[in-house]
């Protein structure tokens, strides 16, 4: 049965072509959270194989094979960007006035974009295709290089990346401490990439042996990860108790500036209200957290806000909230906005300021190339900034009184791998505030958690994360969740501030382990192809004479 189906796949041409590969790529989206399906990351690479192999023949010139396996690539990418991508959309009807005519762009426009990375991987991949399981390292390789690429061109846009899938169990996320996101997305692709060889290959050994040995590693992935959990009791830091105010605010006419006053007021009722009849609301919090756009005004400029929130504070607290901040530059007209985070002391002052670095782009500005050309036929940022925000110089770590040094993160800035980090000092703790109202009750934010909670496993540091309408939680250097306030609901979370772990070998040794497994999977593929090109099968002649035929008519 397996054979058979996999010899449909490989003789597919023209539009059924496309539509499997595209169905196959959106059966790889349900392995994102929030279903978390990580099997269906295997049928998804499974068809990315048998859709690899009927890209030509020995007999093929080689541009014509690149050329198939690149098309292929695109439907695939396209089927699983759109499906794990759908979402955005939402960000699109919040002010459906202004933006509804450009939902498409937002829900295919941008899959078919991204769709451009794994073309390129199917066709890095069938450039150093090779006969019988070696070509899976060749797979592996092709999109763990595409994936890199999505991740850091343009800006970068590394969501639901690959290893994602491997990256959500507790025991298997542990892998990332050793070789990161990128390597997991390594592991991911090659592994789950092994069912194929049961519908090609005839000899037993290679039919069954890939995917038995694929099995054995994620079962010593997951012994390791269950192995560093045992050993690793995480205690809090002495004297931090933590609050972190979910508002559930949505993103409609209600947030303005005319609404500052009572949103303010709504905010510090929030923040004291007692979870237990044991607590008593603010009185014994040491640090208050609150989300990214906590308010529809610029809070440094607000002394009376800055003073009603002193007066809230017990003494000696600090409130870390996001917060859009305007700074006045000589010689440009209306200064230049930031989104922050800011620390506010019991006595009402500014005390630290982070500025977001990575912004988001149409989000939070628009690309300085395309800026005259879209604001003339009326597109701009999402956001209500004359302009859109400017991206702050460099990732400095905050300095809070009772607080390790924080790592400051706004945003989806969590979701980058290389750029968690600031400059200077090991950090004791990441701060991601987020505002993922703008996606609803969608997956969006459900895949924003994930990401965000890897890194703490590859840094090695607690995550405290306060969003808007959820999810905010608090991670320790494990992934382990201590606590979490869910979707779409108003409330405070009290937590403790779980201590940093060591430094994990991915943060002391780099990609060094990832640049290792790449080598060995490009040697592999190069050692095979010296035992000849493609696999002179039945099934690829059938697809040229198929191929021709089809040229004829």
């Amino acid at each position: 049965m397996i054979r058979s189906l996999a010899d449909r796949v490989i003789l597919l041409s023209g539009w059924r072509r496309a539509l499997v590969a595209a169905g196959a790529g959106a059966v790889g989206a349900l392995a994102m959270p929030p279903l978390g399906l990580w099997p269906a990351l295997a049928v998804s690479l499974t068809a990315a194989v048998w859709l690899l192999d009927g890209t030509g023949s020995a007999r093929d010139r080689r541009g014509a094979t690149l050329r198939r396996a690149a098309v292929a690539g695109w439907w695939w990418g396209f089927g699983y960007h759109a499906a794990g991508l759908w979402w955005i959309g939402a960000a699109f009807l919040v002010e459906a006035d202004v933006f509804a005519w450009l939902l498409p762009a937002g829900v295919l426009g941008l899959p078919a974009v991204l769709a451009v990375f794994p073309a390129l991987g199917f066709a890095l991949a069938r450039l150093l295709w090779s006969p019988g399981p070696a070509r899976l390292f060749g797979l592996a390789l092709g999109l763990t290089l595409s994936e890199w690429l999505r991740g850091h061109l343009f800006t970068g846009f590394p969501w639901n990346v690959f290893g994602l899938a491997l990256g959500q169990n507790l025991w298997l996320m542990q892998t990332a401490s050793l070789v990161g996101l990128w390597g997991l997305t390594a592991i991911a692709t090659l592994l789950l990439a092994t069912p194929a060889t049961l519908g090609t290959e005839d000899r037993r050994a290679a039919r069954f042996g890939p995917p038995a040995a694929a099995s054995c590693l994620l079962l010593l992935m997951a012994a390791f990860g269950a192995l560093r959990l045992e050993g690793s009791e995480v205690e809090p830091v002495a004297g931090v108790k933590l609050r972190l105010m979910q508002p559930n605010l949505t993103q409609d006419a209600k947030f303005r500036p005319a609404q500052g006053g009572a949103i303010l007021s709504g905010y510090l009722a929030l923040s004291d209200r007692p979870t237990s009849p044991q607590t008593s609301g603010l009185a014994d919090v040491t640090h208050l957290v609150w989300p990214e756009s906590a308010f529809p005004f610029l809070l440094h400029r607000e002394p009376n806000a800055l003073a009603q929130i002193a007066e809230a504070l017990p003494p000696g607290a600090v409130l870390l909230t996001g917060a859009a901040r305007q700074e006045q530059v000589p010689g440009e007209r209306g200064g230049r906005f930031y989104n922050s985070i800011q620390a506010i002391s019991s006595d009402g002052a500014v005390t630290a300021t982070y500025d977001k670095v990575h912004l988001v782009p149409f989000g939070e500005y628009v690309p300085h190339l395309l800026d005259s050309m879209l604001r003339s036929i009326g597109i701009r940022e999402f956001v209500h900034i004359p302009g859109g925000f400017t991206p702050g110089e460099r990732r400095a770590p905050m300095r809070i009184e009772g607080l390790p040094l924080v790592a400051g993160s706004v945003c989806y800035e969590a979701i980058f791998p290389d750029e968690v980090l600031p400059e200077g000092p090991r950090p004791g703790l990441i701060l991601n505030v987020t505002n993922d109202g703008w996606f609803g009750r969608t997956p969006g934010p459900y895949q924003h958690l994930a990401q965000a909670r890897l890194r703490s496993v590859e840094t090695g540091l607690p995550l405290v994360r306060a969003a808007n309408t959820g999810i905010s939680a608090v991670i320790d250097p494990y992934g382990r969740v201590w606590g979490s306030l869910p979707l779409g609901q108003e409330g405070v979370l009290d937590s403790g501030l779980p201590a940093a772990a060591p430094p994990p070998p991915q943060i002391r040794f780099g990609n060094v382990l990832l640049i290792l497994m790449l080598a060995l999977y490009g040697m592999a593929t190069l050692v095979a192809q010296g035992v000849g090109y493609l696999p002179s099968s039945v099934r690829q002649t059938e697809f040229l004479a198929n191929e021709e035929g089809r040229q004829r008519r």
